[in-house]
């Protein structure tokens, strides 16, 4: 069986921000996996979707790349519509609940997930120095990318996901 592979293009032309950056390094994505025996889906979320339509595609897929630049510190708002709406269609399919039991006290909120054949990762394009996210007086006080993303880190564990570390562009 070909392994599958999503790409969510989570860019939107918007004020003075282009999506051709975004864009170009989702080609240079497929172009690789491609190469590695994936099957390529894509997404370009501001061109429209379906939400069953991308939730059969993330059951599909073994491995999604959010691939999207980074507004006012977090994801663009469509890429948390998208997670919203095809994540919350999912139920019983990503996540039965929130996991925890009165039946077994050692199921913990966060176990429900019943997506754990996937992995997922997030490639973003910032406009700041790796150091204002390292440097603990920097802006992010030390936090690093993974600490900005951390809700989106925890999201997809919910779903059981295996969180892959973030390429920063």
């Amino acid at each position: 069986m070909k392994m599958q592979a999503l790409l969510i293009n989570g860019s939107k032309k918007f004020g003075n921000d282009g999506t051709k950056l975004n864009s170009t390094l989702q080609s240079v994505a497929k172009e690789f996996l491609e190469s590695k025996g994936y099957k390529v889906l894509e997404t370009i979320i501001d061109k429209g979707y379906t939400p069953q339509e991308e939730l059969k595609k993330i059951v599909d897929s073994s491995l999604i790349i959010y691939q999207m630049p980074a507004w006012w510190m977090g994801e663009p708002w469509i890429v948390k519509k998208y997670i919203d709406e095809v994540y919350l269609s999912g139920v019983s399919i990503l996540f039965a609940n929130d996991g925890r039991s009165r039946a077994d006290e050692s199921l913990k909120y966060g176990s429900g997930g019943l997506a754990r054949d996937k992995r997922v990762m997030l490639s973003v394009t910032w406009n700041a120095p790796k150091e204002a996210f390292t440097e603990s007086n920097g802006f992010f006080e030390g936090v690093g990318v993974e600490g900005v993303y951390l809700h989106l880190r925890k999201a997809h564990e919910f779903c059981g996901m295996e969180w892959l570390p973030i390429l920063y562009v």
